[in-house]
């Protein structure tokens, strides 16, 4: 059996590759045989358990040795402020999972010997950046919703203002289901640490726009180019509406392998798919602003 030292630092490598959370070692959970065969355990160390006699109530309780290895880790973990708990979690998700902090996220970074200047760009999950998202997904959507932060000043990046980055991407990225608005696309990269989407804003960024869910929309990279470009907006009833200078591009503009990305966005009616709940949704106000002021007419 491996030490317990080394199966914690397997779990931070696993919450790290799974997008920062894993479930409960219950039996049957896949992340049980995945740190498992990581260190090549037989299928006798796997099943193998332990007894323990309760003498007043005269009974015998049995618990698997791996899976009681595994939460011994994970505790350590918790205590060390680099997970949070199933049940810390729940109250945050509704989901029991243990879950990356911040120091775990750090510290799982430096065990795969990832640059630290990688965490602003992966959709990996903390607790501290969830409990942003949840601030952004659950905020009241008002008519008169002003889509503009006075407040914000384009300053050196502090470590605030960089987990309200990534909370605004995660919390946009989770509401379109990792897929873009505009043509579907839903691609990761192969170690599942990336996603190909991006969390655009509406009102850019260097126009103070606000760093939330009615700020924003889900596009792939060559969708959010020509989105903040001005090649297309959204109207009032979140049609997709493509500039009329569409029409004086050469036809082998835009085309990629026969696929016009550009001028298939020009079909009549063609609408954004957007979250279901219409609460989180791209506000009106935001997409004016948009239309009025970034597309190009």
């Amino acid at each position: 059996m491996p030490t317990q030292t080394e199966v914690e630092q397997a779990l931070l490598r696993s919450l790290l590759k799974h997008g920062g959370v894993i479930k409960e070692f219950g039996s049957g959970q896949e992340i049980v045989d995945e740190i498992a065969g990581e260190f090549g355990l037989s299928e006798r160390q796997r099943s193998a358990f332990l007894e323990t006699i309760y003498r007043k109530e005269n009974r015998v309780k049995k618990s698997l040795l791996w899976h009681r290895l595994l939460f011994r880790a994970a505790d350590a973990l918790a205590r060390n402020n680099l997970v949070t708990r199933p049940t810390q979690t729940l109250q945050l998700t509704n989901k029991r999972e243990w879950l990356l902090t911040e120091k775990g996220f750090d510290a799982a970074l430096k065990l795969c010997k990832i640059p630290a200047e990688a965490k602003e760009f992966l959709p990996t999950k903390s607790f501290e950046v969830q409990k942003i998202v949840k601030k952004l997904t659950e905020s009241r959507r008002t008519e008169d919703y002003d889509p503009f932060d006075k407040n914000k000043r384009i300053v050196k990046t502090t470590r605030e203002s960089a987990l309200r980055t990534r909370g605004f991407r995660q919390a946009v990225i989770e509401a379109y289901n990792c897929k873009c608005a505009v043509c579907g696309l839903k691609i990761s990269s192969p170690d599942s640490l990336s996603w190909e989407v991006e969390a655009a804003h509406i009102v850019p960024h260097r126009f103070k726009g606000r760093d939330d869910i009615f700020n924003g929309i889900a596009l792939c990279h060559i969708h959010h180019w020509a989105f903040d470009v001005g090649w297309f907006t959204l109207l009032d009833d979140y049609k997709i509406q493509t500039s009329p200078q569409l029409s004086r591009l050469p036809t082998d503009f835009g085309s990629v392998e026969g696929y016009d990305f550009l001028r298939t966005l020009a079909k009549k009616g063609k609408e954004a798919s957007l979250p279901c709940s219409r609460e989180i949704r791209p506000h009106q106000n935001a997409v004016r602003w948009h239309r009025q002021n970034i597309f190009h007419q």
